[in-house]
């Protein structure tokens, strides 16, 4: 078994080795004068289980990235090769929506299994039915083992909490968390008035005097999250916390949280975060130990999906 990290996030790489007990393999980078992207494995792959980790978000460096690492791992003669995409971009593009527009989702899977993909391992898609594109074994973990066990660090009481959902897209997650923490669920009904922005219409749930934890898988401009704990703190919310497995935080959204009621915003490790995209309420925890076991089993051939029944 061989890991090799793409330059998206090698920090999450280090620590999935680290918990594999093994070494990160050797792998070159290269940018020509004119952008264009070049990679070598520095070591024999012949044979190898090889496990590529690499997120997809942008700039789509990233995902041609991938794609080369792939076919030259295809090249090498390598026994399997398997994308391990930590956070899987261009999800929120899965659907034909409107004429004359791609299903973006399904192109990049595409990309990955005409190039030699074997299987792709990711976690918390933004739209599940994505593993429905592709003819290819596809392993979807969940971050909600690590979340579990950093809300029970909270002293939550099951009469004064409420886990939040900031839209109809994201209950059924959101139940999920409240009935295994034996707490109460609410919801946000929405408008999207354009890709990056959305109006709250309705707060269906009982706010007043509870602790508020608003869950979404994403984080990207934070316009959902700082809406809905707005819309809790006005409704009587004693304090707001808000939960994603990926964190993004484009544009002015570190501010914006800053600037928001919001108390502590806490995301995964499944996006690498320069330092200007990081701000004092942010907590980042790992789900490092998730990957690596998965890993694990994926190359001795036992089952996936235990690992995230809890």
């Amino acid at each position: 078994m061989k890991v090799f990290s793409g330059r998206s996030n090698e920090p999450l790489t280090a620590k999935i080795v680290k918990h594999l007990g093994i070494e990160m393999g050797k792998v070159s980078f290269r940018q020509f004068s004119d952008g264009e992207l070049w990679v070598k494995y520095e070591e024999n792959i012949r044979g190898q289980d090889v496990f590529i980790v690499q997120s997809t978000h942008p700039p789509a460096e990233n995902i041609i990235e991938l794609v080369l690492m792939i076919d030259a791992a295809v090249r090498a003669s390598a026994d399997r090769v398997t994308a391990v995409i930590p956070y899987y971009g261009y999800a929120r593009q899965d659907r034909k929506d409107q004429p004359r527009v791609p299903i973006s989702a399904r192109v990049i899977m595409d990309m990955l299994s005409s190039v030699g993909a074997g299987r792709v391992l990711t976690m918390d898609l933004h739209s599940p039915q994505i593993q429905g594109f592709t003819h290819i074994p596809f392993d979807h973990l969940y971050a909600r083992q690590i979340v579990f066990k950093r809300l029970r660090e909270f002293d939550l009481h099951p009469d004064k909490t409420v886990i939040l959902a900031p839209d109809v897209g994201r209950a059924p997650m959101a139940q999920a968390y409240a009935k295994r923490l034996g707490v109460s669920f609410g919801l946000i009904d929405k408008r999207r008035t354009s890709p990056n922005h959305a109006e709250v219409v309705h707060l269906i749930g009982d706010m007043k005097d509870k602790e508020v934890f608003v869950m979404d898988d994403m984080i990207d401009t934070g316009g959902s999250m700082i809406n809905a704990a707005e819309a809790a703190i006005e409704n009587g919310a004693t304090s707001v916390c808000a939960l994603a497995t990926h964190g993004l935080f484009s544009g002015e959204a570190p501010k914006r949280f800053m600037d928001s009621s919001i108390e502590k915003v806490i995301v995964t490790d499944t996006a690498k975060l320069d330092d200007n995209r990081r701000f004092e309420k942010l907590e980042v925890i790992s789900v490092s130990s998730l990957f690596a076991n998965a890993i694990a089993n994926i190359h001795s051939g036992e089952s996936v999906s235990a690992l995230f029944n809890v």
